[in-house]
């Protein structure tokens, strides 16, 4: 197989953990299950193959997210509103993905998403926010498939 048909057969998805442990999502057996989560909890460890928390948003982001979600939430807003409203008013877009840009560990990891992903492996990115939330791994899918497609 040449490396332009490795890239076009390559495979990089995401869903969220509830997803997975409800069984909403059908996942290949042989498929890499890769948590991108900065803190994750014991029981993610078992959802997941794998976690690599250096392609989680920074702690200082995910804390201003965190608090100005929860600010928004006692205003009156639903939780995903306030969720997704926080994401916009903490700039994360911008700013998570200049983590990723200044973060060698990050870069080593997605060179190493990349690399499974032309081998035929299935990467299956995974985290917390359901289908309704902004969240990071929809940024990672995008970085990666333009990767693969470079």
């Amino acid at each position: 197989m040449t490396t332009d048909e490795a890239r076009n057969s390559a495979a990089i998805r995401e869903t969220y953990a509830a997803a997975l442990q409800h069984e909403l999502v059908e996942v290949e057996d042989d498929a890499s299950v890769v948590g991108v989560v900065r803190r994750p909890p014991g029981w993610f460890r078992a959802t997941v193959d794998e976690n690599r928390p250096e392609l989680g948003p920074p702690e200082q982001l995910l804390d201003e997210v965190k608090q100005r979600h929860e600010d928004l939430k006692m205003q009156g807003m639903c939780d995903e509103g306030a969720h997704n409203a926080a994401w916009e008013e903490c700039d994360f877009d911008e700013r998570y993905r200049d983590h990723l840009a200044d973060s060698s560990a990050a870069q080593e990891t997605l060179d190493d998403l990349v690399t499974a992903a032309e081998g035929g492996t299935t990467v299956v990115l995974v985290c917390f926010e359901g289908e309704n939330k902004r969240c990071h791994r929809h940024m990672l899918i995008e970085e990666l498939r333009a990767r693969l497609h470079a």
